[in-house]
């Protein structure tokens, strides 16, 4: 998962530079807010049915064969209905969308084929569950690469024939491409033989699934909602160019930390549900996990940190310079979101519906509210530091949460590696923005270290052998003085 979330990498990157080039800032701003209201009314729309899904599945895993049918069906089925009932409501309140969130009336007709991607983003999403819950790691693998190549080369064939005209498919390509590939791929999971569904277990589960998936549902839209009100805000009083300078921050972060976050809900949540009543053994999952993503995303946070200017003049155009500065203040943010993203997924396997919304609306508050407190004073760069803010919020309250539900504690282990990469971070930082150079000689040379020291402490618990073991061993021998 992490190999195939790097070559999605790759293809966002790809898109990222060609639309820059060909639309400039303010048609990222405009592909980002289209996005923030497809995510916006899937969610809406799904009833938090994916991630519900990919629990109900995982748990009934367990209890055989008949469990997982009657699971997959009720997922199948709900979802449909779901898909339907969520692009008419979405096409209904077009042009009200329009007028008061794009400020744009005329663009009615493109907010309305927006509510195809709804549709299919719902509808993928309960394929992505299907297989996520069964753990079929090479067909989500497949899936990633697949939906990714192809909406990237159909997303961009369309901006190169059409301009600013091809945005509308642009945007659809992902949610298209996704569910046609996921359609391929959910079909080849045959149903177990013998398995009988009735209508009644179908429609209990199905009454399970919605009484649960409101509060996911709940939580992700008021995450989206936060983020769609800061990309207005931006709007409203700095314009679209500064919306493009936010949109382009975002992607760069998003699409940095994919390698790291999709593999982790792919293969970690699955387990977490599974091993959530025995509160010693989710823990030790959670702090396995954090100290994976860390080792794993540590490297290339330090390293992007300290190389903003090069990333974004390489990723973009000169016209893009003030994303630098938001860049850095989302990277500060996202160690701290990678070391809370573990902890809230107790919440979510735990079922603890109304303590994750809660966590979810503390943390978007607090963005919103320094975003929009902040932009008058310094600019598009206020969202950033609210973003930063978000987490510094929301991590201990995860934090409380899941010490309540399973006595979570972070390891020893944890805690080291969260400080040495918090302060490598904060001196490339600091360097940073006195010096590029020294920044960045600084920066790469402490990302290299945190980038060998944790290949090598992965590797005692890998016990990697062969060709890779003997390489390992040459860095020990090197890197010995400074593991004492």
């Amino acid at each position: 998962m992490g190999g195939a979330s790097l070559l999605n990498i790759l293809f966002g990157l790809i898109k990222i530079k060609f639309v820059a080039v060909f639309l400039g800032p303010a048609g990222v701003g405009l592909i980002g807010l289209y996005q923030s209201l497809v995510q916006t009314g899937s969610q809406f729309a799904s009833l938090g049915s994916a991630t519900v899904g990919t629990q109900q599945i995982a748990a009934a895993a367990n209890d055989g064969d008949a469990a997982v049918d009657t699971v997959r069906r009720a997922l199948f089925w709900g979802t449909i209905a779901l898909s339907v009932m969520g692009a008419l409501i979405f096409l209904a309140f077009s042009g009200t969308i329009a007028s008061y969130v794009l400020k744009v009336p005329e663009q009615r007709s493109d907010v309305a084929w927006l509510s195809l991607g709804v549709a299919l983003t719902v509808a993928a999403g309960a394929q992505t569950a299907l297989l996520t819950g069964l753990r079929r790691v090479k067909d989500l693998a497949l899936l990633q690469v697949g939906a990714g190549f192809s909406a990237c080369v159909f997303g961009m064939a369309a901006v190169w024939l059409w301009g600013s005209a091809g945005i509308l498919v642009f945007v659809l390509a992902m949610p298209i491409v996704t569910f046609a590939i996921g359609l391929f791929f959910a079909s080849r999971v045959g149903r177990p033989r013998g398995a009988r569904s009735s209508f009644i277990g179908i429609t209990r589960k199905w009454s399970q699934f919605a009484r649960l998936g409101v509060a996911f549902m709940l939580s992700g839209v008021v995450t989206i909602l936060g983020r769609l009100a800061v990309q207005t805000l931006v709007q409203r009083d700095l314009g679209p160019e500064a919306l493009g300078q936010f949109q382009a921050s975002w992607s760069i972060g998003m699409t940095y930390l994919g390698f790291v976050l999709g593999a982790m809900t792919t293969d970690y949540f699955p387990r977490l549900s599974g091993a959530i009543g025995d509160h010693p053994k989710a823990t030790r999952l959670v702090n396995e996990q954090t100290e994976v993503a860390l080792i794993l995303s540590g490297p290339v946070l330090v390293a992007m940190l300290a190389l903003a200017p090069i990333v974004v003049r390489l990723l973009y155009t000169p016209e893009f310079s003030p994303t630098v500065d938001i860049l850095r203040w989302q990277l500060l943010g996202d160690i701290l979101k990678i070391i809370s993203w573990p902890i809230g997924f107790v919440l979510l396997a735990s079922g603890s519906g109304r303590l994750f919304i809660f966590s979810e609306a503390i943390g978007v508050g607090v963005f919103v509210i320094f975003t929009a407190l902040l932009i008058p004073v310094v600019g598009v760069s206020g969202a950033g530091i609210g973003f930063l803010f978000l987490y510094i919020f929301y991590l201990p309250t995860v934090w409380i949460f899941a010490r309540l539900l399973i006595g979570f504690r972070w390891s020893s282990a944890v805690k080291r590696l969260t400080v040495v990469v918090i302060v490598a971070a904060g001196v490339t930082d600091i360097l940073a923005r006195f010096n590029d150079f020294w920044g960045g000689l600084v920066g790469v040379t402490l990302a290299i270290f945190l980038a060998i020291s944790g290949f090598i402490h992965l590797s005692r618990k890998t016990e990697y052998d062969g060709g890779i073991g003997r390489r390992i061993q040459r860095l020990r021998f090197f890197f010995k003085s400074s593991e004492r």
